[in-house]
């Protein structure tokens, strides 16, 4: 029989609806649950794609006697952390403080107030690893509750007295932010970068997005110095090394989420939305600096592929592909030498070479031991190599490989899929128009251009009402009150999009984000931003976010979005909304520069001269112009393209000249005399 979950839209609580636990979403029932009956709470939290919570799920929460455990002795509460990514945060919070790391699935028990007592990551079902087996545990737990119910509670009480302090804790200014700033940390990025693979730290490794964008940004300021170049070779090196290794999916397009090697190699399957839509954006603004083809490959593959499987039909976005099919992770994907055989034929020898496979295979799954043999696919083959080994020209040998994918991916199609995370989530898709606007301006992509505009309306449809948007929608339903997230990622994609199209009603809704943002996340007093709105549901901290986690931090975005507006609206006031978001964290930026890639990105943007490009007249007519910006990278640069020039002080004396266009080039709202011909604005710009 199904348990509570059964309600739900989540994909993830769906999944677990047929546990025999007695689950209950998040909500005042569980907790009213705990209070009548006198229990305490066990919370678990996790996501649709997560390898490990599907394994504990498999050991515990599908098995009888771990869940008749459960039933008996706790209130049982189910949350997905991309659905509330607001109890998520703060839990792990509580996790991180009572065990030193984190993780999902996220296991806390807490009293029926929400005050934790005891937390981890993922049990095993008997002792294991350092870890209690899961039913031990929960006898434990029981039998201090029953025996020891006071000293419960004292730590419950205490644990959370100084999370509470933590959180209210407010981080030295130190001194104010400049460039030198972020050249120090161009240097401390070089000091943590692999020199051989690429990337900052040893395994696993992740992506970062945001560090990328900031040295990229960096280079942009000073292409000739040491610190630039260094910035440029750190990212390109990087790009390059992901791209070709596994990490990558060399056959279908999109990146998985993190490596588990050093080598970009293997990686952990599960394929993101955010995780796409920032990387399509890196490799497209390093096309833009280096003009390297093989950078703008690797952006429309990687959009291609969100148009293709994780595209709602009403215009959205899905969250997520699982790591996992048929309960094996990455079986979708890897493949062995006699399977690419069979679809290679006589190129078989070529196709191996190419992408790297081996009869012994480079990918080992310590929980099914039995499959061998097993290839995650790379393309680290050196091209002149294989011309003399084969004795074919280059392009024969590249023809070959592309007609080996294309019936390779064929009979991939056929295998059984991953599973689809298919709600649709506010924040990430923000993240995603940002990349398909600027994607659609930059390459000139009809595509990308359409599926940005439509996905702007889808979320104004679907998201948005009164003023407030929702942070989840699945199957027409919206639900949970948006986050800061949602409002500025949001917001930051209609910016690109209206620097794609110089629709002012799109920058007019941005306005009407960073709005609410002012008066129902900022803390007036303390400074900076609550990761909540001041009138959604109370939980036991309310958290300010800096750090960068997968995606940009709260603040870091929050920040972007009030310079972005402050620039194009000439609102000083909205750009000291951000100097007091660097400020907040500058004695801790230059300690821990990997996780503030985002707020690095701010303080390069405020000690950039106020840039503004303006280019009017007919839409036909600014083509052109409008081209020959978009082959430059510009990141602090206001891209403002209009027929009519009114709306937005930058406009004013900027009238176009009958059917002529017009560019400007403008630093802190002062003109050069216009450019007539695209070749004049890229003389301008350069």
């Amino acid at each position: 029989m199904p348990n509570r979950l059964a309600n739900e839209t989540s994909p993830y609580l769906l999944q677990h609806a047929g546990n025999p636990v007695d689950w209950y979403p998040w909500g005042d029932e569980a907790f009213e649950k705990a209070r009548s009956e006198d229990k305490p709470i066990l919370l678990s939290v996790g996501y649709s794609s997560c390898h490990w919570c599907h394994v504990m799920a498999h050991e515990s929460f599908e098995d009888r006697t771990t869940a008749a455990l459960m039933n008996d002795y706790f209130v049982n509460i189910k949350v997905d952390r991309e659905e509330r990514p607001d109890v998520d945060s703060v839990y792990m919070t509580a996790v991180q403080a009572l065990t030193g790391s984190g993780g999902w699935p996220m296991t806390v028990f807490m009293d029926a107030e929400g005050r934790p007592f005891y937390a981890g990551t993922y049990f095993p079902p008997d002792d294991g690893h350092g870890r209690p087996g899961f039913g031990r545990l929960l006898s434990f737990l029981h039998e201090k509750w029953m025996s020891a119910r006071e000293e419960v509670l004292s730590s419950a009480e205490t644990i959370s007295h100084h999370l509470k302090l933590a959180a209210e804790r407010v981080p030295g200014p130190g001194e104010a932010p400049s460039h030198q700033t972020a050249s120090r940390a161009v240097e401390l990025f070089g000091e943590a970068f692999d020199m051989e693979w690429g990337g900052f730290g040893a395994a696993p490794k992740f992506p970062s997005p945001s560090n990328l964008a900031f040295l990229l940004s960096v280079h942009a300021r000073e292409k000739e110095s040491e610190v630039g170049q260094s910035a440029l070779d750190m990212v390109v090196h990087t790009l390059r090394a992901m791209a070709t290794g596994g990490m990558y999916d060399q056959l279908g397009g999109g990146f998985s989420r993190y490596s588990v090697d050093g080598e970009w190699m293997v990686p952990h399957f599960e394929k993101m939305l955010y995780d796409n839509a920032q990387l399509a954006r890196v490799y497209l603004n390093a096309y833009q600096v280096t003009k390297d083809e093989g950078f703008a490959r690797i952006v429309r593959e990687t959009l291609d592929f969100l148009l293709e499987e994780m595209r709602d039909d009403e215009g959205g976005f899905y969250a997520a592909l699982d790591a996992d099919s048929e309960g094996i992770e990455g079986k979708y994907y890897v493949w062995t030498a006699e399977e690419i055989r069979e679809v290679a034929g006589d190129d078989a020898q070529l196709v191996l070479a190419w992408y790297g496979v081996t009869r012994d295979g480079n990918f080992r799954d310590p929980h099914n031991p039995e499959l061998v043999g097993r290839n995650v696919l790379s393309a680290r083959a050196n091209l002149e190599d294989l011309v003399m080994r084969f004795s074919v020209p280059p392009e024969t040998v590249l023809e070959r490989v592309e007609a080996a994918a294309e019936a390779m991916l064929a009979v991939r199609a056929k295998r059984v899929p991953p599973a689809l995370d298919d709600k649709v989530l506010t924040s990430w898709n923000g993240l995603a128009m940002a990349a398909f606007a600027e994607a659609g301006r930059v390459l000139g992509e009809v595509r990308y251009q359409v599926a940005a505009a439509e996905l702007a309306a889808f979320i104004r449809s679907s998201a948005w009402r009164e003023g407030r948007l929702s942070h989840t929608w699945k199957a027409g339903q919206a639900k949970v009150e948006g986050m800061l997230d949602d409002y500025c990622f949001v917001g930051l994609g209609l910016v690109e999009l209206f620097k794609l199209t110089g629709d002012m009603a799109l920058l007019e809704w941005a306005r009407e984000l960073w709005e609410a943002v002012l008066s129902r996340f900022r803390d007036v007093e303390g400074g900076g931003f609550f990761e909540t709105p001041a009138d959604s549901e109370p939980l036991l901290l309310r958290q300010k976010a800096f750090f960068d986690a997968a995606t940009p931090s709260g603040n870091g975005a929050a920040a972007l979005l009030g310079l972005w507006l402050g620039r194009y609206y000439g609102r000083n006031d909205w750009e000291l909304q951000a100097e007091e978001v660097a400020g907040q964290v500058a004695d801790h930026l230059l300690r821990a520069v990997a996780g503030f890639g985002t707020i690095l990105q701010v303080i390069e943007f405020l000690a950039t001269p106020g840039r503004e490009l303006v280019i009017v007249g007919p839409p036909e007519r600014r083509v052109a112009f409008e081209d020959a910006a978009a082959t430059r990278f510009l990141p602090w640069t206001a891209i403002a393209p209009t027929a009519d020039a009114d709306g937005l002080p930058m406009f004013e004396g900027r009238e176009p000249s009958g059917d002529a266009a017009l560019a400007y080039v403008c630093e802190n709202m002062m003109c050069l005399m216009p450019a007539r011909t695209p070749e004049e604005l890229v003389a301008l710009l350069g």
